[in-house]
């Protein structure tokens, strides 16, 4: 018996993505092996098989930030907390393109059968970082105001939705064919192509937002500080790409905080916080599934593809189409 990945084989574009199968083993003690029912498709997926980022895992490997699936079998059946047919979510760096993967119990989150496994993937990294920005680095209150910086990604339209949901005032940067989306998820849009952001918030606040969540980096985040009031907040969540360049960016983050102005900034990586202490990751997780269940929350997805067919939604991704979430999910939910 063998199940299929999709494994980077070299540094490169989406060419080089190939379907390897692998023979299926036992589960050891402490383990859990899981059918892959969805993961998503993400920048850092594409950074790593470039090799752009410095924690690009060595080649070959397999892509896929996260996943939802369900248990097919546990390595210490009289010991675990899971039993086969249980649905499970889990943040794994890499891994997630795959039809199986092989899991350490202690990273794994149960999951509402209930759920679509497809918007389950959404939640695990794009809006347990939003979540995370929100309420745990910002701690925003009802009738702060904010901007997004990168609106229409995974995590941007994340943003949107749950600081909405939290009683604050967002303005987000999108091209102009993208403002629809961000007004039905009821943020105040600006065309980052034609318009230049700061000019626009200073003139509708005058007085400065509380925060800004910076998708971007670069100049454009360096702008961003520009539109805080005194005592606002950056929150940076784009890693550069390179060791020199976020080498630089965390010396001028850090120097923003030393500035006598009142202003300060921070960088936010979901799995730097997640090696560090899981338990934010752990009750949150749980929580953004309430909301969905409730229907509080509907995570914008793209496009769904079969997960043996990631190279095609990598090269989607990469085109600057996507509207919020690109999602590989197993056949049955094709």
């Amino acid at each position: 018996m063998s199940y299929h990945s999709v494994v980077v084989t070299r540094r490169g574009g989406p060419e080089v993505l190939q379907i390897v199968a692998s023979p299926l083993r036992e589960p050891v003690p402490g383990e859990v092996r899981i059918k892959v029912l969805a993961t998503g498709v993400g920048r850092t997926d594409i950074n790593y098989r470039y090799g752009y980022s410095p924690f690009s895992p060595k080649v070959p490997f397999v892509p896929g930030y996260e996943i939802v699936g369900v248990v097919d079998a546990v390595g210490d059946p009289g010991r675990s907390r899971f039993k086969v047919g249980d649905r499970v979510a889990a943040l794994t760096g890499h891994g997630g393109y795959a039809e199986v993967i092989y899991l350490r119990e202690e990273h794994l989150v149960s999951v509402p059968a209930s759920l679509d496994p497809a918007e389950v993937a959404t939640l695990i990294l794009n809006y347990v970082t939003a979540y995370h920005m929100l309420h745990r680095v910002a701690k925003v209150k009802a009738g702060d105001k904010a901007l997004v910086i990168g609106a229409s990604g995974g995590v941007g339209t994340a943003l949107l939705e749950l600081g909405i949901l939290a009683g604050i005032k967002i303005y987000g940067t999108a091209s102009s064919q993208k403002h629809a989306l961000l007004t039905g998820l009821g943020a105040i849009p600006i065309d980052y192509s034609t318009q230049n952001f700061v000019e626009v918030i200073r003139q509708a606040e005058p007085g400065g937002l509380d925060f800004v969540f910076d998708g971007m980096g670069g100049d454009i985040g360096d702008r961003g500080l520009e539109v805080l009031r005194r005592g606002g907040k950056l929150v940076g969540y784009a890693a550069p790409v390179g060791f020199v360049p976020l080498l630089r960016s965390a010396i001028q983050l850090a120097l923003v905080n030393l500035l006598p102005n009142g202003k300060s900034a921070e960088f936010y990586g979901i799995y730097a916080w997640y090696l560090r202490d899981k338990k934010p990751f752990m009750e949150d997780l749980p929580r953004l599934f309430k909301l969905l269940e409730e229907g509080k929350i509907r995570p914008v997805i793209d496009q769904r593809f079969p997960i043996l067919e990631a190279a095609r939604a990598n090269a989607l991704l990469e085109s600057g189409q996507v509207r919020g979430n690109l999602v590989l999910i197993a056949p049955e939910f094709s």
